[in-house]
């Protein structure tokens, strides 16, 4: 562990997340802030019915792909990553989430682009893409795309599968009083797991359609309710945040770095944007142009991190529990919900941090699937579902701090080689940008001839 904890404050530290940051600026600016202006109509394609593509070459729809992604993404980070991020850097560090957000929409923009452009479509008809692919195909680097694989993979098992298993164990022991055991807990998680995933992507978007929207509008509600039975302090949050994250006043010595970095690690570590695995899901999304699944993609980070985790972040600073050093991770939050509702908030908090490490079990199973097929070929793929079942089980019944240890690490491997991938190709998005914003020009202009006649 302590080998795992110093490679970890390694690879996370300062670079890492400068680079991760500094990507989703130069892209933003190389993009001329596209992502700022174009957000409704990205929030258009994923939500309308009318605007989903069923007629394009494809796996699953717009909506489909935006909710696997969002499974994987909205999770436990949502609930116990926002909370240490207070804990540990002050109320500021919310703002720095922010931040990571709308510059990590254009990240998460560019690698669907890039997803959809080098997709291949395997002999059964079945669409695979990812940064493996755009790597590989787009830059010719087979050896980089091999690395983003398997670290891809091995992460699967450790923040998409053990420790989320591990999460909902001890969730459900929790609000049962420990009257469930963990090995129950993980015998009929790991059944739900298998009747999804092994019926495919197909499978997993039908479930993750029905089941992320579900659970986001439980846990939002839950935490409007939290934050309108103290509507009153929802100005002096705000003022808290904003001045927080410039002085770091709430800090022990007004520690501004600490402010930053937990604000930034634990945004990019919420939504993914830069990690390369959200990519994966949009590549199997039926859609003309490239353009049209990127702007879909990049919603599930202004939803993800700029909605839920907000709701999170507000409901703590206003309750003022951030304080209390006895609690830690989710227990903070518990306690921000309990504050304004006692024991409801608590079991809201509860029943939301187990659905959303189900579905991230889902969302990340897809990902893992990909990354291990591109290695071995696509008949590995019951093999690794299997496994990875298996894997489910076995998380909530282990102790996972090394487990969670080594998916760190394996996360900030992945980020690296999707990072160069999208610097290196930034010029095939800004390409693609321009063809399908002329496209669009020419649907509204027809549109509106079309109206007129």
């Amino acid at each position: 562990m302590n080998l795992i904890d110093a490679v970890n404050a390694f690879v996370w530290g300062w670079p890492t997340l400068v680079l991760l940051v500094g990507t989703g600026i130069f892209l933003t600016i190389r993009l001329g802030f596209w992502q700022f202006y174009t957000l409704p109509y990205g929030l258009k394609l994923a939500f309308s019915p009318r605007s989903q593509d069923q007629k394009s070459k494809g796996d699953i729809s717009h909506f489909q792909s935006l909710m696997t992604a969002l499974a994987a993404t909205i999770g436990t980070g949502n609930i116990a990553g926002v909370a240490t991020a207070i804990a540990v850097g002050g109320p500021g560090a919310v703002f720095w989430m922010w931040v990571t957000a709308l510059f990590g929409m254009a990240t998460k923009y560019a690698e669907a682009i890039l997803a959809v452009k080098y997709r291949v479509t395997n002999d059964k008809g079945e669409i695979s893409g990812g940064p493996m692919y755009y790597i590989e195909r787009g830059l010719g680097m087979k050896w980089l795309a091999v690395l983003f694989a398997l670290f891809g993979s091995m992460a699967a098992f450790g923040i998409g599968n053990m420790v989320q298993s591990h999460s909902v164990a001890s969730a459900l022991g929790e609000v049962s009083g420990n009257a469930i055991p963990g090995w129950i807990t993980g015998l009929v998680l790991a059944v739900f797991t298998a009747l999804v995933i092994l019926g495919g992507i197909k499978s997993i978007g039908r479930i993750t359609s029905f089941l992320v929207p579900f659970m986001a509008v439980f846990y939002i509600l839950g935490g409007l309710v939290v934050i309108l039975l103290n509507v009153t302090e929802v100005p002096a949050a705000f003022a808290m945040i904003f001045t927080d994250a410039f002085t770091g006043q709430a800090m022990a010595g007004g520690a501004i770095g600490t402010v930053i970095q937990m604000g930034v690690a634990r945004g990019l570590f919420s939504n993914e944007a830069g990690l390369g695995s959200a990519p994966i899901a949009a590549a199997a999304a039926k859609t003309d142009v490239p353009g049209r699944q990127g702007l879909v993609s990049m919603t599930g980070t202004f939803l993800d991190t700029l909605v839920v985790c907000t709701i999170t972040g507000l409901a703590i600073v206003m309750s003022g529990v951030f304080t209390d050093t006895s609690l830690e991770g989710a227990q903070i939050t518990v306690a921000a919900f309990n504050s304004a509702l006692p024991v409801i908030g608590g079991l809201i908090v509860s029943i939301g941090l187990i659905l959303f490490a189900y579905s991230t079990i889902l969302g990340w199973s897809y990902y893992g699937e990909k990354c291990f097929t591109y290695l071995f070929g696509d008949n590995a793929t019951f093999l690794y579902r299997g496994i990875f079942v298996f894997a489910v089980f076995i998380g909530s019944i282990q102790k996972i701090g090394l487990v969670w240890g080594i998916s760190d690490t394996m996360n900030a491997l992945m980020a690296a080689p999707n990072l160069v991938g999208l610097l290196l190709l930034s010029g095939v998005v800004a390409s693609e940008t321009r063809s399908f914003r002329e496209q669009m020009r020419l649907e509204r202009s027809g549109s509106k001839q079309s109206q007129t006649i």
